[in-house]
């Protein structure tokens, strides 16, 4: 029997705390959130429980990684976008699932990433693909990660590693590809 087809503008949260649970966002250009496959082997890789850890979603989008850490015990979460309407859906999944631990920022990543002090143990890079932004983004983002973090980036090119990282682990689905990067 063939799997049903998933409605559009929801995610489901695959595991920890709230697992199962449906998240729902606006239909936006650009907006494509990280499949379930390919969150549960990341989150395969970064162990399934993440307490402790501070989390930047930086291009936050529907919102599915960053409520995926909270989820998973991330001691906090915070998610930057630049869209007003996604900004309001994630502040709405934020509240129905009663997720402190998550900030949401109405910002443009590449701009905040430039002036913040703040230093992350993991952060997701799924930036739209068809806007140029990981060029930019994945430099600015090695600055802000402590020595011992981990970067998620998921594009459509083939992903190389920067100066000083190595690609920890990688993979492809769809016309998606995702590595796991951390210094050498």
């Amino acid at each position: 029997m063939p799997a049903k087809p998933k409605p559009a503008n929801q995610v489901r949260i695959i595991g920890g705390e709230h697992r199962r649970r449906i998240l729902h966002f606006p239909d936006l250009p650009g907006l494509r959130p990280t499949p379930d496959r390919v969150r549960e082997t990341l989150f395969n890789w970064l162990g399934q429980d993440l307490p402790g850890m501070v989390c930047l979603d930086a291009f936050a989008g529907s919102g599915a990684l960053g409520f995926e850490a909270a989820s998973r015990h991330a001691s906090r979460v915070l998610m930057l976008e630049a869209s007003r309407p996604a900004c309001e859906a994630l502040r709405q999944n934020r509240d129905l699932l009663k997720m402190e631990r998550v900030e949401i920022r109405q910002a443009e990543a590449l701009a905040w990433m430039r002036t913040a002090a703040e230093r992350f143990d993991v952060i997701f890079l799924d930036p739209p693909f068809d806007g140029g932004l990981m060029e930019e983004a994945l430099p600015l983002a090695t600055a802000l990660l402590k020595p011992a973090g981990w970067i998620y980036v998921e594009q459509a090119d083939k992903i190389t590693a920067p100066e000083g990282f190595i690609i920890h682990r990688e993979g492809r689905a769809g016309q998606s590809r995702f590595a796991l990067l951390r210094r050498s």
